[in-house]
C-alpha cells in the first residue's frame, strides 16, 4: 500500500467540495493527505495541505466537529 495522493490541488475549489477526508500520516504514507469529494461529478482531488485556503477548510471542519 501507498500514498493515494499522488499530485495535489492547490487552487481554491472551496465552493464545488460536498466532503473532505483528512488521513493523518501513517505506516503506509508519510504524509497527511486531504482528500475532496466535489459535488457535481463525484470526484476525488488530493487538495495541497500547506496551502492557506485548505488549512482554513480544515479548520472549519475541525471546530464544527468539536461542537457536536
Amino acid at each position: 500500500l501507498h500514498c493515494r495522493c499522488i499530485q495535489t490541488e492547490s487552487k481554491p475549489i472551496g465552493r464545488h467540495i460536498e466532503k473532505v477526508e483528512l488521513i493523518p500520516a501513517n505506516s503506509h504514507c508519510e504524509e497527511t493527505e486531504i482528500i475532496a469529494t466535489l459535488k457535481r461529478t463525484g470526484q476525488e482531488v488530493c487538495l495541497d495541505p500547506e496551502a492557506p485556503w485548505v488549512k482554513k477548510v480544515i479548520q472549519k471542519i475541525m471546530s464544527n466537529s468539536r461542537r457536536r
